[in-house]
């Protein structure tokens, strides 16, 4: 190296050189210290220096570099060099310093004194007696020392840990015999590395030693090295080696432009790491199973994969970390990625594919996440591993799932190398035009058409093409997998109606499901199931029979027959299919028998066709809905709350048909229940416009109607609610039990002032439910009705509404009716009548958990009540508002100027003076002046 002095240093010495290794960059700290320690001793003192690093970290050109500076400064300087083949010879690093300082030139004109050879001092064996040892270690202490006296000496030693215990030992002799003269030692170590000799480090170097830590390189002086431009290049270079300059350097032979950092590695530096870990018991093999293993290198793996005990395991792992080749973390992994690359470039293909098969099943036996498994498989090329197959199509569909087609892609292609039956490469195959077609979707009707080529079994082809429609249900995924289900279908039909019956059957609810307009003609579709004679098929046409009843909303006899029928098999696929299960959850919400058939139906073992859903949960979903449409709340809340925060984590909640459905029930329970700030929260992380496209929007928009409506939006409430409604009447959706639109919208009007839009909603919505017939959805328009009518009529359908629930299980709907004909029958005078409706109404909706519908009952109850005590007070029993009125009538006043003066309907203000009369004792109101007269002097007597 050339190095340069500086005349105006006040050292009098060079400065940093101008050209730099990699090891010297970036280290002017370090060389300043260097610098310090050779001034103290000049002024007559030792000193001593410990450089620590990890392997590459540039020790030895730091040690090289202060002997420079040394000799430059005119120190006699002696480097000595420990190596692990040499650690056995004693006295090998001695002789070298010995040999350094014999041999360094005298000063200009002054003879040069005979000093002994090394070999004299330090021989082959460590003296075997005490007075041996003795004189000899004497002896080295009289080298250095006789060099000191000729001018400053720097001793330096390179790689001490690894220096012969005579040569140690020689070392902290001289350490406290020289404190007075200009003697500077400089010694390298690999840090964290285990002194487990006689001899200690700070035995050697004192117990204050100026200590030198180098550490990687900065992103500047790594762009320097590596002559590149300082950016996010060299922010990557420096982030896969940590700056570290020996692997910067063999990162510097293969630097070609666009190269992956993330693989980038060297077979060499492998080579190295795994020559140096042989010193310690298993540490290559656990080396090389922490780098196979890469993140799911967990303690018990590692020991495992190593082919070693626990106990040596963990013996290896605490040394590597010790010297910072491992990380200090539960599960360790190599500190760089280059250093990992690189242990696995060491390592031939045929091993490193056998024992990254071998990791593959080792996580597999430990239940880990198939896609953590496929990553090894990924890597296990060139082996045949039939089991491998399934865990491979489970990792793509999370992979999918998780956003990442190109993995998902990356694990098909995989499996289709092992050997395959025609079935199951036709089910890999169209898993993958699946994986492609959100990669690139002009590339998916291909390999849709290379499945086809790979039928040989009618019926299993039919199953894997229905299995697609059931996994791929939203957006541009369903599309393709109506396409790819009418090749099939057009490959099939020769086989019959019975061959192509399931694929046409889904076919069918997929388009009815994904379209914004009008699902495809019953009628057409009805042309296929003449010939049907599998039991399987029958079933599911009885299915197809009963959501056509229950779009046309002509029947819920019919629709419950139909459903029945299809239930009493064992063919859940029907009811996976979102938008089937979601009209027959709707449906079925009031038939407990059937609900829970149902729930059995879907609550299966295997995972859900949707990868979006959980396991399990579509029978949990239907359990919450039959539970809501009872007025069970609480409970309805916490199934729709669970499966919700599953959605969530999968981060499916605004694209899966199952999870849209899901956010909203709860949201329209929450509003139920009062729970405001819950419902607006859900509706925020919910995105509204990617949910359009699904059918289950019409269910969101009628649920964030319900919310608007109830927190002081009634406009933006009715909007929602109007909208749902229209979406489904185009979509031809005439059940009214789906979402009950008309009742809210109607009621929403009338809060708005509209009193016409309101009757007419009303009216549609009780034709409606006459029509079907359910008691539930009967009861809730009668009750709907009732509101927007305030004369008798209006009383009559809500008792009405009250007899037709009593007989339900619809508790909440009950409650709600109950409220409404309280409030009603306080407002027509009969408070008697409407404490007694109004205490069971508060009942009700306390049980439901309807706080808010509780709290408008309760307060309804206390003003009747209140009112029936004013009556009291009354000779005759009037109520406030009966003596109000008939003392008016008695004044003259028509019914219809009475009526205007109360804001009271004619009806009502007739049905106050019926009352009148009976408690008077009167039959007209020509007698009403002196009844009430009698009835005032009796007051006042």
């Amino acid at each position: 190296m050339h190095t340069e002095v500086n005349p105006e240093s006040p050292f009098g010495g060079p400065s940093v050189p101008k050209r730099r290794a990699a090891g010297l960059l970036g280290r002017d700290g370090e060389l300043d210290t260097i610098t310090g320690l050779l001034r103290a001793a000049l002024r007559g003192r030792a000193v001593s220096a410990v450089v620590v690093g990890e392997f590459g970290m540039g020790k030895s050109s730091m040690l090289t570099a202060a002997g420079e500076l040394a000799e430059a400064a005119g120190f006699t300087v002696a480097i000595a060099t420990a190596s692990r083949l040499e650690t056995h010879l004693s006295g090998g690093v001695g002789r070298q310093l010995v040999e350094g300082l014999t041999h360094a030139p005298a000063e200009p004109g002054s003879p040069r004194p005979r000093t002994p050879h090394a070999a004299e001092i330090l021989p082959d064996h460590p003296p075997r007696t005490e007075r041996e040892q003795t004189e000899a270690l004497d002896a080295f202490f009289r080298i250095v020392r006789h060099a000191a006296e000729q001018g400053p000496v720097f001793l330096g030693i390179d790689n001490i840990h690894l220096a012969d215990p005579w040569s140690m030992r020689c070392l902290a002799y001289i350490r406290h015999r020289v404190e007075q003269l200009p003697v500077v030692v400089v010694l390298t170590s690999l840090i964290g590395h285990l002194q487990t000799g006689e001899v200690a480090l700070l035995e050697m170097s004192g117990c204050t030693p100026a200590t030198i830590r180098l550490r990687g390189l900065g992103t500047r002086h790594v762009a320097e090295f590596l002559q590149v431009s300082v950016g996010r290049f060299a922010e990557e270079c420096r982030e896969v080696t940590g700056g570290n300059p020996f692997l910067l350097g063999a990162l510097r032979r293969r630097l070609v432009p666009g190269m992956d950092l993330d693989t980038a590695g060297s077979a060499m530096i492998g080579e190295v790491l795994r020559v140096r870990m042989h010193e310690y018991t298993a540490a290559p093999k656990v080396l090389e199973a922490v780098a196979i293993l890469g993140e799911d290198a967990s303690f018990d793996l590692l020991a495992q994969l190593a082919g070693v005990d626990e106990s040596t395991a963990l013996e290896a792992i605490d040394t590597m970390v010790r010297v910072h080749l491992l990380t200090n973390s539960h599960r360790p992994s190599l500190t760089y990625r280059f250093v990992r690359n690189s242990v696995l470039a060491d390592m031939p293909l045929t091993t490193r594919a056998v024992t990254q098969s071998r990791a593959a099943r080792l996580l597999h036996d430990a239940g880990a996440a198939p896609e953590r498994v496929g990553v090894h498989l990924l890597e296990a090329t060139a082996i045949r591993i039939p089991w491998a197959v399934d865990v491979l199509r489970l990792a793509a569909r999370h992979s999918v799932v998780e956003g990442d087609p190109e993995l998902s892609v990356r694990f098909l292609s995989r499996a289709l190398e092992e050997r395959l039956s025609e079935r199951k490469r036709m089910a890999i195959l169209l898993q993958l035009a699946h994986a492609e077609f959100h990669c690139d979707q002009d590339s998916a009707p291909a390999r849709v058409r290379e499945a086809i080529d790979h039928i040989d079994d009618r019926e299993t082809a039919a199953f894997v093409a229905t299995a697609m429609i059931l996994s791929l249900c939203c957006g541009p995924d369903a599309r393709l997998a109506i396409n790819s289900a009418g090749q099939f279908a057009a490959r099939l039909d020769a086989g019959g109606p019975d061959a192509v019956w399931p694929l046409l059957c889904m076919t069918y609810l997929a388009e009815a499901g994904s379209r914004l307009g009008p699902p495809p003609d019953f009628r057409d579709f009805e042309r296929q199931w003449a010939p049907l004679n599998d039991p399987a098929s029958r079933q599911s046409r009885s299915g197809l029979l009963a959501l056509d009843t229950v779009r046309g909303g002509e029947s819920s006899a019919n629709a419950v027959r139909h459903f029945g029928e299809a239930l009493s098999g064992e063919q859940p696929e029907l009811f996976e299919q979102p938008y089937f299960f979601t009209l027959a959850t709707a449906a079925l919400a009031d038939e407990p028998a059937l609900t829970d058939k149902l729930c059995q139906v879907l609550d299966t073992e295997r995972l859900p066709w949707d990868f979006h859903v959980p396991k399990g949960a579509l029978a949990t979903l239907a359990r919450g809905i039959a539970l809501q449409a009872g007025g069970d709340l609480v409970r309805a809340s916490v199934h729709f709350e669970s499966l919700v925060r599953q959605f969530d984590e999968r981060g499916v909640t605004s694209r899966c048909p199952i999870a849209v459905l899901c956010a909203a029930r709860l949201i329209e329970v929450s509003v139920d229940l009062g729970r405001h700030d819950v419902a607006k929260a859900l509706l925020d992380r919910v995105d509204f416009g990617a949910t359009q496209a699904l059918f289950t929007h019409n269910y969101l928009l009628y649920a964030r109607g319900r919310l608007r409506a109830a927190t002081g939006e009634p406009e933006l409430g009715y909007e929602d609610l109007r909208g749902c409604g229209r979406r489904l009447e185009h979509h031809g959706m005439r059940f009214p039990g789906f979402a009950p639109w008309r009742a809210h919208a109607a009621r929403t009007a009338l809060a708005l002032g509209r009193t016409d839009a309101a009757a007419r909603l009303a009216e549609e919505d009780l034709e409606a439910a006459e029509r079907w017939g359910a008691p539930r959805i009967l009861g809730g328009a009668l009750t709907t009705a009732g509101l927007v009518r305030e004369d008798e009529e209006g009383e009559r359908l809500l008792t009405r509404a009250v007899d037709v629930l009593g007989g339900s299980t619809a508790k909440l709907a009950l409650a709600e009716a109950l409220t409404e004909l309280g409030v009603l029958q306080a407002r027509h005078g009969q408070a008697e009548k409407a404490v007694g409706t109004l205490r069971m109404a508060a009942q009700s909706s306390k049980h439901c958990g309807a706080r808010p519908l509780a709290r408008r009952a309760a307060e309804a109850l206390r003003d009747a009540r209140t009112s029936l005590a004013t009556a009291k007070d009354n000779e005759h029993g009037l109520t406030k508002q009966e003596y109000r009125v008939a003392l008016m009538a008695s004044q003259g006043l028509t019914n219809r100027e009475i009526a205007e003066a109360l804001h009271l309907t004619r009806r009502t203000v007739e049905l106050h003076l019926s009352g009148a009369y009976r408690k008077l004792g009167i039959t007209g109101r020509t007698e009403l002046g002196s009844a009430l007269g009698r009835s005032q002097r009796v007051d006042t007597d």
